[in-house]
């Protein structure tokens, strides 16, 4: 394409010239520009999910998640223990003092609001896309001309890693770059006219990061906090009374409520307005401290299951290397060969997920329009943009790290490549306007990449079988109006990697199907005694290789009651 661009600068360039006029007009309407954006992302996301199959959960994050979604949909905030809930015991979940999800309300409650619209969480999976790059578009509005707005909309419905990956996972990260949208939105358009409205619409960007990702939330929301300041002080900033009015109460109103709807949040599920619910999972299962760069030295907590055991000690610190350039200078000087063994350790995870972070977001195609950075940082906002980009290098040396941990700053990664895109497109060869078509190259090669990515998703069969076995299994127990107890038995050595059991939905008594572990004699037979209602079954789950099968769960007097007839027998539904 970039050949093209050099040979033939006419190339596409009547068809180009109609949709840039089309978007041109579509864009002067601020507020169907961001519903038509949303719609066609709400469009794309369940097209993709219908296409290839409803997502089944298959990550440790996303049965968390689900069970959030569960615990909302059914009017609660949190779970009783469940007097047997050393059986039901799983990973990013909390079962002491009260049995919920792990993590920040925010995904949870958009999935519970899937389930409560639509019948099934992934609609709001579909949602919180659709929201999310409308979003995007709105914020774009403040910062670009209305047309480049418009684009960088669907910039992101074209990127791969939005729509197929965390438009596609329970997990995925929209709700955070809802958040970050509608702060970066807010900021530019309060600095330019203060007004209610987009103060309060900070306050809940502001509300969203801290339910979503609070860390990474709380490091993007602090440049725009000093900018904001700096304004309101300085000899351009409004009159105190409008600082106040328009700009201080509005956002301290919402921060304020916010913040007492969390402390309760927190209060109910761990029993102190400010320990939250991932403290107190850290707190009970987690030895290792958040930062790779810190050394707790916390003891080892009780792990009841040999298989949660081996998830949390894994992550175990990286091993020191001993710097070949001075061989002797760790033993010679403590201190300064402890600091560089420290530096020399952080040193490669953290280059390793730079390249991880920058692939998801820029890939090779959108890495192109980068060289002009030199012009576009010659504007002061573009300057904060990268600036607040390059704060959040601070998550790369947290203990764990997936691409959507940098969530907030979506909106500004677009903002960037959009604004580069600008000055790459005025770029002329020998007088032809050669980086027009480079930038029509680039976004027909985002258009073919997407389409790619999705063939590649349908032809390819998913890697964890697991996942999809674990849904069908599911699904046969329910076939019927019985009720049914699997209890789940593991090999010694098992890997976590290769998937996961038990996990169970917010009112396990309720189920129709509840999962559990295998424990030792007498824990078993209080299980089955609890239990004595339902078919039992007995899982072997082996190296978690296909295909998995159902069988009655051995009886014996010594370890429970007197198998029932649907213990004895197999079920019709339940094939190997």
């Amino acid at each position: 394409m970039a050949a093209i661009a050099f040979c033939s600068t006419r190339t596409g360039s009547r068809w180009f010239s109609i949709a840039w006029r089309g978007f041109g007009l579509i864009a002067q309407k601020r507020g169907l520009s961001v519903a038509l954006v949303g719609l066609v992302a709400l469009l794309s996301s369940m097209g993709v999910s219908l296409l290839v199959h409803i997502p089944e959960p298959r990550i440790h994050d996303e049965f968390s998640y689900l069970l959030a979604a569960d615990t909302f949909a059914r009017g609660r905030l949190t779970n009783p223990t469940h007097p047997l809930w050393v059986h039901f015991e799983s990973f990013h979940i909390n079962q002491q003092p009260t049995y919920q999800s792990k993590y920040p309300p925010a995904q949870g409650l958009i999935l519970a609001a899937g389930q409560v619209i639509g019948g099934h969480p992934v609609v709001g999976l579909w949602i919180s896309i659709a929201l999310a790059c409308a979003a995007i578009c709105w914020m774009l509005q403040a910062w670009l001309p209305l047309r480049w707005a418009l684009l960088g909309g669907f910039l992101p419905v074209l990127h791969p890693g939005i729509v197929l990956r965390w438009g596609q996972t329970y997990w995925g990260g929209a709700m955070a770059v809802i958040g970050g949208a509608l702060v970066f939105g807010a900021l530019r358009r309060i600095v330019r006219r203060p007004r209610v409205h987009d103060a309060l619409l900070m306050g809940v960007g502001l509300a969203i990061l801290a339910n979503s990702r609070p860390f990474e939330g709380l490091i993007v929301s602090l440049p725009v906090a000093v900018v904001l300041l700096g304004w309101i002080v300085g000899k351009n900033g409004p009159a105190v009374g409008v600082s106040i009015k328009r700009i201080a109460l509005p956002i301290l109103a919402v921060v304020a409520l916010t913040g007492t709807a969390m402390g309760y949040y927190n209060l109910r599920g761990t029993g102190h307005p400010l320990i939250m619910p991932y403290q107190a999972h850290e707190m009970t299962y987690v030895r290792r401290p958040f930062f790779l760069f810190r050394n707790d030295g916390r003891p080892e907590p009780i792990y009841r299951h040999e298989v949660m055991r081996d998830y949390y000690a894994s992550d175990r610190e990286p091993e020191t290397y001993r710097q070949k350039v001075v061989p002797d200078l760790y033993d010679k000087v403590p201190i300064v060969g402890d600091a560089l063994r420290r530096a020399h350790e952080l040193s490669k995870p953290v280059v390793k997920r730079a390249k991880r972070l920058w692939k998801f977001y820029f890939g090779l195609v959108l890495t192109v329009p980068l060289i002009t950075l030199p012009w576009v940082l010659r504007d002061k906002w573009m300057r904060f943009a990268l600036l607040t980009c390059g704060l959040l290098i601070a998550i790369l040396v947290s203990r764990w790290f997936i691409p959507h941990y940098g969530a907030p700053m979506t909106a500004l990664v677009f903002l960037i490549v959009l604004q580069s895109m600008r000055h790459l497109r005025r770029w002329r060869w020998h007088g032809r306007p050669t980086g027009r078509l480079i930038v029509q190259a680039i976004l027909v090669i985002c258009v073919a990449s997407l389409v790619l990515s999705l063939t590649e998703k349908i032809r390819v069969k998913p890697a964890h079988a697991w996942s999809l076995q674990r849904p069908r299994m599911l699904a046969e127990l329910k076939k019927d109006g019985d009720r049914h107890l699997v209890i789940v038995r593991y090999p010694p050595k098992y890997s976590w990697t290769t998937g996961e059991w038990v996990y169970n939905e917010a009112d396990i008594d309720a189920a129709k199907v509840v999962w559990a572990r295998e424990m030792d004699a007498e824990q078993n037979r209080n299980l089955l005694e609890y239990f004595r209602d339902r078919h039992v079954w007995l899982l072997e789950v082996g190296q978690n290789r296909p295909p998995f099968k159902l069988v009655p769960y051995p009886m014996r007097s010594d370890n429970g009651p007197t198998a029932t007839e649907g213990n004895q027998v197999g079920h019709p539904h339940i094939r190997p």
